[in-house]
C-alpha cells in the first residue's frame, strides 16, 4: 500500500552571496494515512521549512528547486496554483506555532474559523457557525457558544492554539501538520494538546507530521522518527527504535540531552557547538565538526543512505563501517 504523502529529494534554496544556500536538501520521507510523523531537530536545522516546502508556503525569496511531494498520487509542486490552493487548508491543514501571529485581533475567533470553512465548502454561514461550534467544543474549549464571539486577545494562549486546531481540522483534513504546536504553552497545556491531537488521530484517521524539537512530546505521541540536521536527514526510525537504540551520533546526543534522561545532580549533557548556516555546511556528513566519532572520510565524504531494518535508515560512515558497508548507495 503507497503512503498517502511521498516526499523525495525536496530541496529547498534561498539566494546567497556565492549562489543559491539549499535549506532544505535532499530529504525524503512517507506519511502513512493515520500515523504520526515526528520531525524533529535543534533550531535551524530545516524542519519548519521542511513543512513549508511541503504546503509550497516557501516565504519569498527562497523557492523550492527540485523534487517531488506526491499526495494520493498528485504531485503537489507540479499543480497551477489554483489547485494548490483547494488542497492546501482544506484536504492538508497546518498549524503553525505562534498563534497570535495566524488570528486577525480585529475579527472574532468564531468568524475566522466560519470564513475558513466557507472558503472551501459551498456551505451557508449559519451551517459554518453550527460547524465551528460543535468543533470548539470538540477540541475543548469551555463554554463554546460564548467563546464564538471572542477576540483572539480575549484567549489565553492554549485556547487560541485550540482555535488553530479547530480552524485546521475545520475542512476533516487527511493531513495535519503541526509545526510546535505547544512551544509557547506551560507544560499543563501542552499535555492537553497532544492528548486532544492523539485523540483527533485515533477517531478520524488523520495523518499528522509534528515538528518539534522536544523529544518527550515525541515519545508521547509519534509512530516514527525522522532526524535532521543542517537540512537533512540523518536517521528514520520507529519511534520505539530510536528511542531505546539511537544509532546515529546526532540521535544519540539528542537523547542524552533530554531532561527525564539526566541523572539527579548531574548537568546536562550536551552537543558541542551549533548547528552551521547552510553557506558552512560540510562537503561530507554535515554533522562532522561535532561528530564525537567522526573519522577520515566524514569531513569529506556525505554518507550512504544504511538501511539497518526495514523502516530504519541512518546516514553515517560509523554505522555503515559497523554493519560492514552495507549501505543502499
Amino acid at each position: 500500500m503507497s503512503a498517502l504523502l511521498e516526499v523525495r529529494n525536496l530541496r529547498t534554496c534561498f539566494p546567497g552571496k556565492d549562489g543559491p544556500l539549499p535549506v532544505v536538501d535532499g530529504v525524503s520521507f512517507d506519511l502513512n494515512r493515520g500515523e504520526v510523523l515526528a520531525l524533529v531537530g535543534e533550531s535551524g536545522c530545516g524542519k519548519s521549512m521542511t513543512a513549508f516546502s511541503t504546503l509550497r508556503l516557501v516565504p519569498k525569496p527562497g523557492r523550492v528547486t527540485d523534487g517531488s511531494v506526491v499526495f494520493d498520487g498528485v504531485d503537489l509542486l507540479e499543480l497551477p496554483v489554483t489547485q494548490m490552493r483547494t488542497i492546501r487548508g482544506s484536504r492538508i491543514a497546518m498549524i503553525f506555532q505562534e498563534p497570535m501571529t495566524c488570528l486577525n485581533p480585529v475579527v472574532s475567533v468564531g468568524r475566522q474559523v466560519v470564513e475558513a470553512i466557507r472558503l472551501h465548502e459551498p456551505i451557508t454561514k449559519g451551517e459554518a457557525m453550527s460547524r465551528v461550534r460543535d468543533l470548539f467544543g470538540e477540541v475543548g474549549i469551555p463554554d463554546p457558544e460564548a467563546r464564538l464571539g471572542a477576540y483572539p486577545h480575549e484567549l489565553s494562549g492554549g485556547l487560541k492554539q485550540r482555535v488553530m486546531i479547530a480552524m485546521a481540522l475545520s475542512t476533516r483534513p487527511e493531513i495535519l501538520i503541526a509545526d510546535e504546536p505547544t512551544t509557547s504553552l506551560d507544560v499543563t497545556v501542552q499535555a492537553q494538546i497532544l492528548e486532544l491531537l492523539r485523540e483527533l488521530q485515533r477517531e478520524r484517521n488523520t495523518a499528522i507530521l509534528l515538528i518539534t524539537h522536544d523529544l518527550g512530546i515525541v515519545n508521547e505521541i509519534a509512530d516514527r522518527v525522522a532526524v535532521m540536521y543542517a537540512g537533512r536527514l540523518v536517521e528514520s526510525a520507529p519511534r520505539e527504535a530510536l528511542f531505546s537504540n539511537p544509532l546515529h551520533p546526532y540521535s544519540q546526543g539528542l537523547l542524552r540531552s533530554m531532561p527525564a534522561r539526566s541523572r539527579p545532580g548531574q548537568p546536562l549533557p550536551e552537543i558541542e557547538g551549533v548547528v552551521p548556516s547552510p553557506d558552512q555546511w560540510p562537503t561530507g556528513c554535515r554533522f562532522s565538526t561535532r561528530c564525537p566519532v567522526r573519522f577520515e572520510p566524514c569531513a569529506d565524504i556525505f554518507p550512504n543512505e544504511t538501511r539497518v531494518e526495514n523502516e530504519r535508515t541512518v546516514w553515517c560512515h560509523e554505522v555503515e563501517r559497523n554493519l560492514g558497508g552495507e549501505g543502499a548507495g
